[in-house]
């Protein structure tokens, strides 16, 4: 050992690991019982997608708690969530995960076809879009229906109706499925107790927001109303929309929908959204405008 060079420190001791063992399966082969790290215990985690965020604070040692989580309670953004070092606790990490497998499955999933003849009675068309993958890269597919979509709308759906409307499934399945069925319904009633004239509903695949604008032409509405799936983000995979549109035409400004949007569980409930869009046709009808030059 060279002058000044301090002695190593002896290394501890390992532990020793408790003895593995070789177990036969049912088929005559054999596992290996690999035994469990020490500090995990077993049991079931909470379904993770199920966990208000809103309830959720994880701040240590925090100055004013009670203001802040009732400010919290307002809104279901990602707050007071703490942190470990300079990174995300452990369970925030997970929800973040799993709440963006949830909005990747509302995205890429399609909407059961077995739900829309059973549960939603519509028939379907599909527009120019071939398959999710195309839908998903061309947007500009997406707002113009194929030939067949056109014949069969002229076939079975009546014509010059005061109000048309349709479902689509947009960029989120999970929206139809939790929300189309009690929407629809409640327009449909509110429509036809305020004597208006409703066209036959319908269901176009892998359509986007601006094909209303052509199912417009085809069945010569006054208003048009497509419910359609949003695009899926970290707060809520279920959320849809409900665009209205007067005398629409193909190539019309944006400017000239109506929206309500966010409809679902956690925000404007289904029903009570189909009733809010049934008040807003009727006012669209009365003043035959919509957009920014209707007020509300």
């Amino acid at each position: 050992m060279n002058a000044g060079d301090a002695p190593a420190a002896e290394a501890p001791a390992a532990e020793e690991a408790p003895a593995v063992e070789e177990a036969p399966a049912e088929d005559g082969a054999k596992w290996t019982a690999h035994p469990c790290p020490y500090g995990i215990e077993d049991g079931e985690l909470e379904q993770l997608t199920d966990i208000d965020v809103r309830t959720l604070y994880l701040v240590e040692n925090p100055y004013d708690k009670e203001s802040y989580a009732e400010l919290k309670y307002n809104a279901p953004c990602r707050l007071a969530i703490g942190k470990a070092g300079a990174r995300y606790k452990t369970m925030p990490q997970l929800m973040f995960r799993a709440d963006h497998a949830a909005a990747q499955d509302a995205c890429f999933n399609e909407v059961d076809q077995d739900y829309v003849d059973n549960e939603l009675k519509l028939f379907t068309v599909q527009t120019q879009c071939e398959n999710k993958d195309v839908y998903l890269t061309r947007p500009d597919l997406g707002r113009k229906l194929s030939d067949e979509a056109v014949a069969t709308i002229k076939e079975k759906c009546e014509m010059n109706p005061q109000a048309q409307i349709y479902v689509s499934d947009g960029l989120s399945s999970s929206a139809i499925k939790a929300n189309a069925k009690d929407c629809l319904e409640a327009i449909m009633q509110g429509l036809k107790s305020k004597g208006i004239k409703v066209g036959t509903p319908f269901f176009v695949k892998y359509g986007r927001v601006g094909v209303m604008d052509q199912v417009s032409e085809i069945v010569g509405s006054d208003v048009t109303c497509v419910l359609i799936g949003e695009r899926p983000g970290l707060i809520t995979a279920n959320s849809m929309s409900a665009y209205m549109g007067y005398k629409c035409t193909v190539g019309m400004n944006e400017s000239r929908r109506t929206l309500i949007s966010n409809i679902h569980a956690a925000g404007t409930n289904p029903a009570e959204g189909g009733a809010h869009v049934a008040d807003i046709l009727q006012i669209m009808l009365e003043k035959k405008v919509s957009g920014v030059d209707l007020k509300l």
